[in-house]
């Protein structure tokens, strides 16, 4: 698969399964990131969400997406809680669903965690292995 493929299948699928870690135990959700143009994740959290924490305790987290087609990819990355209104503005006009739960960019419930990728996978259900690819 090539980067745009796997731009692609990201933005197809629309969600993603989020995976962080809670001592030993790793807890997995349902997300809607938005690829930002700088190959960063950017994610809607509640303030009282469980996964703030646990980013902070342990900012290596793990995406997964699949498309209709079963194509996936993982993305590993390092997650950090930012307050970057510009970042937040870009979440909030591109996932129209966020309007639901956040007043705007400027809720105090709105927390921005930002995914720097480290590492992505993706695999058709034609291959026999996963593959890197360079992001």
């Amino acid at each position: 698969m090539t980067k745009e493929e796997v731009v692609d299948l990201i933005r197809d699928a629309g969600f993603c399964f989020l995976a962080t870690t809670e001592g030993k135990q790793p807890r997995v959700r349902p997300m809607m990131p938005y690829l930002s143009d700088e190959n960063q994740l950017l994610i809607a959290l509640l303030q009282r969400s469980r996964t703030i924490p646990q980013a902070k305790a342990n900012p290596q987290v793990e995406l997964c997406f699949v498309d209709r087609k079963m194509w996936y990819c993982r993305i590993a990355g390092t997650a950090t809680i930012s307050d970057d209104i510009d970042k937040k503005e870009i979440l909030w006009n591109n996932i129209p669903m966020l309007k639901q739960y956040f007043g705007g960019p400027q809720d105090k419930n709105f927390i921005l965690m930002v995914v720097d990728i480290n590492e992505v996978e993706a695999m058709t259900p034609h291959q026999k292995e996963p593959e890197r690819i360079e992001f």
